[in-house]
C-alpha cells in the first residue's frame, strides 16, 4: 500500500508497472509527507533498497533478518526496527522495520499488522496543518497507533484474568483449564511487554537530547505517545503480577484440596488399620477355642462361651487403651 498526500493512490507495489524505486522518486518529489508500506518483502526489493536506493546494508539485512529494537542513523537516513502486533494466533508480535528519507516513511514487515490498517486511516483523516509537519508527524502517528493497537487487547487480558480469578477464589466451574488458561494469560502478557517496551525504547531514543533524531515541532507529540507508552507498560506489568498470583492461588488452592483429601484419606486407614489390629487377637482366640482338638486349657474352665467373650473384650480394652496413650486415636486435625 502507497499513501501519498495523506489518501491511497496507488495501491499495490506493481501497480501500472511501477517499482519500488519509481514509487521513491515520484515520493522524493512531492511536498506533502508520504508513506509507503512493503508487506512481504522479497530479494527483489532487498537488491532495490541495496542497490537502486543506497541504503546502508546492515538496515537492509535487520528487515530480512533477526531484527532487535534498534534506533539507526545513517547519514541523511533513519532506520527503526519496532514490534507491533500481528494477526496470526502463534506469536503476537513481529518486528517492523521504518525508513526514513526525505519526506517519505517507508514500513517494511513479513506479517500482517492489524495496526497498518488503522495507521492508514488516520492518515487519510489527518488535518493538512499536522502533515505540514513532516514526516516526523507519520513516525510520531505509526508509533501512537501500534501502541493503541494494544490498549483492547489489554483490556480483553485483564477482563480474561478477572474471570479467572472469580473462578479460583469462589471454586466455580472446572479446575481442569484454568492452569492452562493462565499460562497463555501470561504468554499473551509477555509478547505484548515485548511490542510496548520496543516503543517505549524508541521514543525515549528519538528525544534523547543532542541526537536530533526528530524535529523540535513534533516533540510533543512524541512526549505524549511517551506517556501512552508508559501507562501500558503498567498495566502490562500488573497484569503479568496479577496471572503469577492468580497461579500460585490456584496451585495453592489445589494443594489443600488433595492435602485434605490426603488427610481423610489417612484417617480412614487408621480407622481400619486400628480395627484390624483389635480384631486380629480376638480372631486368634476365636480359632483356638474353635479347633476341634484338644487343648491345654478347656473353655469351660474359663467360663465356657461368656468366659472367652469376656476375655476377648479384656483384649480389645487393652488394645484400646494402648493405643491411646501412644496417642494414635487423636484426631490429628486437634493439635
Amino acid at each position: 500500500m502507497v499513501l501519498l498526500n495523506g489518501r491511497s493512490v496507488l495501491g499495490p507495489m506493481d501497480t501500472d508497472g511501477r517499482d519500488l524505486v519509481a514509487l521513491m522518486a515520484e515520493a522524493e518529489g512531492m511536498d506533502t509527507p508520504v508513506w509507503i508500506d512493503v508487506h512481504r518483502p522479497d530479494e527483489e526489493v532487498r537488491r532495490m533498497l541495496l542497490d537502486d536506493l543506497a541504503f546502508e546494508e546492515l538496515a537492509v539485512e535487520d528487515v530480512f533478518g533477526y531484527a532487535p529494537t534498534s534506533v539507526q542513523r545513517f547519514g541523511n537516513d533513519r532506520v527503526l526496527v519496532i514490534n507491533a502486533r500481528d494477526a496470526d494466533n502463534r506469536l503476537d508480535t513481529e518486528p517492523v522495520s521504518v525508513f526514513l528519507r526525505g519526506s517519505v516513511l517507508m514500513t517494511l514487515r513479513r506479517a500482517e499488522i492489524p495496526a497498518m490498517k488503522a495507521f492508514g486511516r488516520r492518515l487519510k483523516e489527518a488535518d493538512a496543518e499536522d502533515l505540514a509537519l513532516g514526516v516526523d508527524f507519520l513516525l510520531y502517528e505509526l508509533l501512537d497507533t501500534i501502541a493503541d493497537d494494544w490498549a483492547p487487547r489489554l483490556t480483553a487480558y485483564s477482563d480474561a484474568l478477572d474471570r479467572l480469578e472469580h473462578q479460583i477464589f469462589t471454586h466455580e466451574g472446572r479446575d481442569a483449564g484454568i492452569l492452562e488458561e493462565l499460562h497463555d494469560l501470561k504468554r499473551h502478557l509477555r509478547e505484548a511487554a515485548k511490542s510496548i517496551e520496543s516503543l517505549h525504547f524508541v521514543v525515549i531514543r528519538l528525544l534523547k537530547p543532542g541526537d536530533h533524531l526528530v524535529s523540535v515541532g513534533t516533540h510533543h507529540y512524541f512526549n505524549d505517545v511517551q506517556q501512552l507508552v508508559g501507562a501500558l507498560m503498567r498495566r502490562a506489568n500488573n497484569y503479568s503480577q496479577g496471572a503469577t498470583s492468580a497461579r500460585e492461588s490456584h496451585i495453592s488452592n489445589v494443594n489443600l484440596r488433595l492435602a485434605k483429601t490426603n488427610a481423610r484419606l489417612s484417617e480412614v486407614m487408621t480407622t481400619l488399620t486400628i480395627t484390624g489390629a483389635i480384631m486380629l487377637p480376638l480372631t486368634l482366640i476365636a480359632g483356638i477355642f474353635g479347633m476341634n482338638t484338644a487343648l491345654p486349657v478347656q473353655a469351660e474352665s474359663l467360663g465356657g462361651f461368656w468366659g472367652i467373650i469376656g476375655l476377648m473384650v479384656l483384649f480389645a480394652i487393652g488394645m484400646l487403651a494402648f493405643f491411646w496413650r501412644r496417642g494414635w486415636l487423636s484426631n490429628p486435625n486437634d493439635d
